[in-house]
Order: structure tokens, then C-alpha cells, then sequence
């Protein structure tokens, strides 16, 4: 079924720009890159597991899919997983971003994957004459179904930057008309700062992590440019989008449901995604969360007005002497502050038993501790205020330009912060 539609789009469309690879120059109509997959020999194993950031990426996956095989997206130095009594009629597995914790697989049917790109291009506008530049991992979920899907399934070019420093981006981008630019908001922070987001950037996208009030306001007040706030998850895809042509006012907005996304709040508080494009099951343990179109999510959030507000998780809530508080609810007064660039919030245990943990904040930018305490002190109650402050370069994150929160937490505990 997914060949099928790459092989009618390369029919349709075969001396028109498909693919270039920003890195080497190289540039493919859609009839050349379906020669090249035809051309490829055939597999002899069950799966293919794409790996990088170049064209090889893409015919990897064009060679899964006419030889019938899994395909099993690796991030660079990810192990394979042994592949024993997949679920029935699933094509693709995709590996969780492990911000919550231990990563898991999630199996997928063609049917799925071509619901979750069809959404995407439909809610987000996506056009042939607005080619994707590539610049976020093809393996995780986000820009596999941003940027591959839509290339394979719609006919969206892509042109493939490998890495996302501000001088390589200016080259990648400046031979085009008009560009669709997804990225996460450490790159969009980066660009910015260094004046280096393309002039013909027509569509921005964030997604990975919040996207910081005064960012977005900053990009569009600087360049003009709107940066919209994109919801997924590697369980069921796209989620919600924030479509408006001006900057949010609420940080918790992260948009719209999708088309053909239904969203529901579930008993607990928490967002139950249901929609064609949820995967089947997780592999190789499912669980009850997963399953027959709907995926149960851990985020407590409110549907208001049509739009998604995100309260924070479930599982990250902090315990200070009995009073929960959201980490995110301290975080989005912490970005609304102009020196703060990033900041990450968590709990860890208190040495005094009756606080049960203390409120930690690594905090990247170049506001001072007493600032910063004076500042949340004027917009949240006295017990919600971090107790231990560190400030670094950068936040520690993983391959996918993800951050962990777990994973902080434990190399704060570690000592290793």
C-alpha cells in the first residue's frame, strides 16, 4: 500500500525535484530516486533499519517497503532490536524518546503511517513549492512523519542538512524560493541569536518540547515569521497544532487538534488521543494504554475553546510537604523571563523528611539566582519556588534533540550536573 502511493507520486510527478542532500549537492527528481530504488537489491532479512541523515535514509525505506519488510528507524549508535513474533500486519516500529524514562518500541500498521502523514499535510498546509528542509532526526517519530512521509506519500521535496549550525543552514536553504523549516526550540534559539533563520522561510514548525512564549514573540517580531507550536507523540503521531498567525498568549496552548484527531480528558485529568493514525500496540509487552485507535497519554491537560492546554504529566508531579505542583507550571514562568534561553524542572528528594523533595531548576541563560527568585516570587505562591538553582551552557539532551527529565534527574542525583 505505501509503495503504491510512492510509485503513483514518482509517475505523476518524474522530473520533479524530489530529494537534495545539502551535504554533498547531490539532487534527485522523483523519477530518479524511484530508479534508485528499484535498482537496490533485494533484502534478505525481516527488517531494515535506516540510519542517518542522508538520501541512504531514504532508500532504505523505499527498499522496506517494496520488498514488504518492517522497517525499524535507528538513531546513530542505537542497538537493533531482535525482531522475534512481531505484531501481525505492522510495517513499521518506532522507538519512544524515553523523556519519561526506559524507551519502548511502537508497531504500526501502513495504514496508520499514511493516516498520521495525510494529517499532517492537511492541517499544516504542507506544499510541493514549499520544499521540508531536514535538519531533525528522519529516525524519530517527528521527522520521519514530517519530513519522510510527506516526501513519499504527498511529493513534498525535502532537502536533507546534516547538521543544523547556523552557517551550513544559511547554504542549505538559500537556493530555494520558499522553505518549510521543522525544528525544535534549542535550534530556533540558536538561529535566532545568530541571525541565522533563512529570509525565505514560509512555514516554521516546533516541536520535541515547549515552545518558549518570548521566543515565539521574539522570531516574529524580528523576522516576521511565525513559529507554530506542533503536539505529537511517537504513540499516535500528530496531536494538536497551533495554526494562528499571531504569537500565543498562553504558554500551556500548544494548539488545535489535528484533522481527523479527536481528543478527549480522560477520568485521571489526562489527554486520550483517538484517531486512524494511532499505532496498533506496543512491542514486545502491549499495554492497555495503547490500542484499537485510541492512545490513553500520561499529560494532564484541559480542552478549552477548541484548543489544547497542556498541565504538565501525571508521573512528573513534585510533592513538596503534601502540595503537588507541575515541574511545567514553574517552567513556563521561568521562560516568560527575557534572560532565560531554557530551563528544565524537577523533583528530588528532600534531606528533610516532612518536604519529601525539594524543587530543582537547571536553568540556561544569563539571569542571576536572585533575579530569577525575585521574579517567580511576583507570579507563584513562596513553596513552589526552586531550592537548588544550577546554570549550564546548554541542556543535556539525547540524540533525537530531545530532553529527558528522568534522565536529568538522574544525573542530578548522580552528582553528574
Amino acid at each position: 500500500m505505501l509503495y503504491e502511493r510512492w510509485r503513483q507520486i514518482a509517475r505523476d510527478r518524474p522530473n520533479e525535484f524530489a530529494l537534495r542532500d545539502a551535504a554533498s549537492g547531490e539532487r534527485w527528481t522523483f523519477g530518479r530516486l524511484a530508479a534508485a530504488a528499484e535498482g537496490q537489491g533485494r533484502a534478505d532479512r525481516p527488517a531494515i533499519f535506516p540510519q542517518g541523515a542522508g538520501a541512504g535514509f531514504v532508500l532504505a525505506v523505499l527498499q522496506a517497503w517494496r520488498d514488504q519488510k518492517l522497517v525499524c528507524p535507528l538513531e546513530p549508535g542505537q542497538a537493533a532490536p531482535e525482531l522475534v513474533s512481531t505484531p501481525k500486519h505492522c510495517v513499521h516500529f518506532k522507538s519512544t524518546s524515553a523523556t519519561g524514562g526506559s524507551s519502548r518500541w511502537v508497531a504500526f500498521t501502513a495504514e496508520q503511517l499514511a493516516a498520521d502523514a495525510d494529517n499532517i499535510v492537511a492541517t499544516m498546509g504542507l506544499r510541493p513549492d514549499w520544499p521540508n528542509l531536514g535538519v531533525i532526526s528522519l529516525a524519530h517519530s517527528y521527522g520521519f512523519s514530517s519530513l519522510i512521509l510527506p516526501l513519499l506519500l504527498h511529493g513534498i521535496p525535502l532537502i536533507l542538512s546534516p547538521v543544523p549550525l547556523p552557517e551550513i543552514l544559511r547554504r542549505a536553504a538559500r537556493d530555494e524560493p520558499a522553505l518549510t523549516l521543522p525544528a525544535v526550540p534549542a535550534l530556533w534559539r540558536a538561529w535566532q541569536l545568530a541571525g541565522a533563520i533563512p529570509p525565505n522561510t514560509r512555514l516554521a514548525i516546533s516541536a520535541g518540547s515547549p515552545l518558549p512564549l518570548n521566543l515565539e514573540q521574539t522570531v516574529l517580531s524580528h523576522c516576521g515569521l511565525k513559529i507554530h507550536n506542533f503536539l505529537g507523540s511517537s504513540e499516535c503521531g500528530g496531536i494538536a497544532y497551533d495554526s494562528g498567525p499571531v504569537a500565543r498568549a498562553d504558554a500551556a496552548c500548544v494548539g488545535a487538534p489535528l484533522r481527523n484527531v479527536t481528543l478527549a480528558i480522560g477520568a485521571d485529568g489526562c489527554l486520550a488521543v483517538r484517531s486512524r493514525a494511532v499505532a496498533e500496540t506496543y512491542w514486545p509487552e502491549p499495554s492497555a494504554s495503547l490500542g484499537q485507535g485510541t492512545f490513553q497519554t500520561s499529560d494532564l491537560a484541559e480542552l478549552r475553546e477548541g484548543e489544547v492546554f497542556l498541565r504538565g504529566r501525571r508521573d512528573d508531579q513534585i510533592n513538596v510537604a503534601g502540595r503537588k505542583i507541575s515541574p511545567e507550571t514553574i517552567e513556563r514562568v521561568l521562560l516568560a523571563h527575557p534572560r532565560v534561553h531554557e530551563c528544565l524542572v524537577f523533583g528530588a528528594p528532600s534531606s528533610d523528611a516532612g518536604r519529601v523533595e525539594i524543587i530543582v531548576a537547571l536553568v540556561v541563560g544569563d539571569a542571576p539566582e536572585p533575579d530569577l527568585k525575585d521574579f517567580l516570587l511576583e507570579r507563584i505562591p513562596a513553596w513552589q519556588l526552586p531550592r537548588d538553582w544550577r546554570f549550564l551552557k546548554s541542556l543535556p539532551v539525547h540524540a533525537r534533540e530531545k530532553i529527558s527529565r528522568a534522565e536529568c534527574r538522574r544525573r542530578y542525583l548522580e552528582g553528574n550536573l
